[in-house]
């Protein structure tokens, strides 16, 4: 996709990545990102990383099916071999992804193990071949997620680095976690509080390179933090805020993009979402299996903590349904209490 088919309300970055919910393993599922689509229109949603090994001999229908309502989204994929790269991102392509991630950010050991996520920090060429191969192999855009740099990588040259070799190979966009990775001494958890946040980095790197598009994730928990940060950079990417409070997402319309939300409010979004919830329970799958997604779309409001405990209890029996999910959001006030009442 060239610049001549960006929205004119988003000028110089992708359709759908001024705001976009991060991949998260274990979390951003297929019924998690259909959730989130039945709260925000215009999010661009991302899977979990998929490696190249499980793409090209796993059972791709599981690891790569989703449902026409998640569009604009996005897979992300894990690798560092060029040709396995091209086959994965050439098998996501025909899937009907709407762009294809390579993972360049994440440092647990067993990405390290098999030399990719934030270990390619290390290595800029290869991972230019990586996007020039994925480029070649399909027609939707092909972008990267990586970090500020890691260990003691200085965060200048090693992002500058990066983003020339990727520039080079013709990525069509930068998503940056604007903090490092310490790939030695800390956990995957701990590498997404402790290493201290540096926007003002993707700041410079959107000022030096104007036309590159660029999202910075990282720490954003409040429309006014991200307003703030689409001041300086073209997209926001969300993880853990959007997760933990999807009722976030009911703002992401109207705010950032000046339209309506798909839902007025959590209660009207569980509805609509009902007929999906009852596709899934007609395949055989269990209520938890898109519940578990939902335990924090109500914080704030008296009856949170019930409707999470009902449905954390009754929600992973076999007998579950519609029923019990309906339950569970009539413990739940319309009207906002105190946080105490709420917690």
């Amino acid at each position: 996709m060239t610049s001549s088919a960006f929205l004119a309300d988003e000028p110089a970055t992708l359709p759908g990545w001024r705001f976009s919910v991060a991949p998260m393993m274990d979390w951003t599922d297929r019924h998690c990102r259909a959730f989130h689509r039945a709260l925000s229109g215009r999010a661009r949603l991302y899977t979990e990383m998929v490696t190249t090994g499980a793409v090209l001999h796993g059972p791709r229908e599981r690891l790569l099916g989703f449902s026409a309502v998640e569009h604009p989204v996005a897979v992300q994929l894990g690798g560092s071999d060029p040709g396995d790269l091209a086959q994965s991102a050439r098998i996501a392509a025909e899937f009907g992804y709407d762009e294809i991630n390579l993972n360049v950010g994440c440092p647990s050991d067993r990405v390290q193990e098999g030399r990719f996520g934030a270990c390619l920090m290390r290595e800029p060429a290869l991972v230019g071949e990586c996007v020039a191969a994925m480029k070649a192999a399909v027609s939707v855009p092909v972008t990267v997620k990586c970090r500020i740099g890691v260990d003691d990588q200085d965060p200048e040259a090693a992002l500058d680095a990066l983003t020339d070799a990727v520039v080079s190979a013709g990525v069509d966009g930068l998503i940056v976690h604007a903090r490092k990775a310490w790939l030695k001494g800390l956990s995957p958890k701990e590498n997404r509080d402790v290493p201290p946040l540096d926007y003002g980095r993707a700041a410079r790197l959107k000022q030096a390179r104007p036309d590159l598009p660029l999202a910075v994730n990282g720490g954003l928990r409040t429309m006014d933090e991200m307003r703030a940060r689409l001041a300086e950079v073209d997209g926001v990417m969300v993880g853990r805020a959007a997760y933990m409070e999807p009722a976030l997402l009911l703002s992401v319309d109207p705010v950032l993009y000046g339209v309506a939300a798909p839902a007025a409010d959590p209660f009207v979004a569980v509805a609509t979402f009902e007929p999906y919830i009852a596709g899934v329970l007609q395949s055989g799958e269990r209520l938890h299996a898109v519940t578990r997604h939902m335990l924090g779309l109500f914080n704030g409001r008296p009856g949170a903590r019930a409707f999470r405990r009902h449905l954390s209890t009754h929600g992973m029996r076999a007998e579950a349904d519609l029923d019990t999910l309906r339950t569970a959001v009539g413990l739940v006030s319309r009207e906002r209490g105190d946080a105490r009442e709420a917690a």
